[in-house]
């Protein structure tokens, strides 16, 4: 047998995620009303014209289906509920942004210096975080997931990951400047 194609894979990209919450982003139709509650808080009846602009066109009774799943991964919520004729009009909203923009093929080479900078930077702090955070951690890991040998990377990465999005959230002058 002669080899074809062999390929070192080294990982570059963390996805922080559980079962359920893949499970639901596995349809296009939930990830573009993820995108549409982005900052807002709208019934079931305007996401579905939402998605009717943007080309989606399916049954109400689907997009509440849609939304059930989005809701039980916990990547939804709702955030409002209102009294309206007797019935009961329910707001939903989001916690979660969605970014799928697509990288450049260059993206590698182009920031490859910068990354290897920044993660010699980034290292420092994840460290310290992991320090800080590790009694916490550790004891949570021990009852959880003792199983799960990847428990306190995953609790580090999340704690970044939030304080990235409460920088890009906050409209940091850092990020916007140009």
């Amino acid at each position: 047998m002669s080899t074809l194609l062999q390929k070192e894979l080294k990982v570059n990209k963390i996805l922080t995620t559980n079962a359920d919450q893949a499970k639901a982003l596995d349809d296009t139709a939930r990830i573009k009303i993820l995108q549409i509650l982005y900052r807002k808080q709208l019934t079931t009846d305007q996401i579905v014209e939402e998605l009717n602009k943007t080309g989606y066109k399916k049954a109400t009774t689907t997009i509440r289906h849609h939304i059930d799943v989005l809701k039980n991964a916990g990547l939804i919520e709702i955030v409002k509920m209102e009294e309206v004729r007797g019935a009961v009009m329910k707001y939903y909203g989001t916690s979660v942004r969605v970014m799928g923009n697509k990288l450049p093929a260059n993206f590698e080479t182009e920031f490859s210096k910068m990354i290897a900078e920044t993660s010699v930077k980034l290292e420092k702090v994840m460290k310290n975080i992991a320090e800080n955070a590790g009694k916490k951690i550790k004891k949570k890991s021990s009852k959880n997931n003792p199983t799960e040998s990847n428990y306190e990377e995953h609790i580090v990465m999340e704690i970044v990951n939030r304080a990235m999005t409460k920088v890009f959230e906050n409209n940091s002058p850092v990020i916007s400047q140009k």
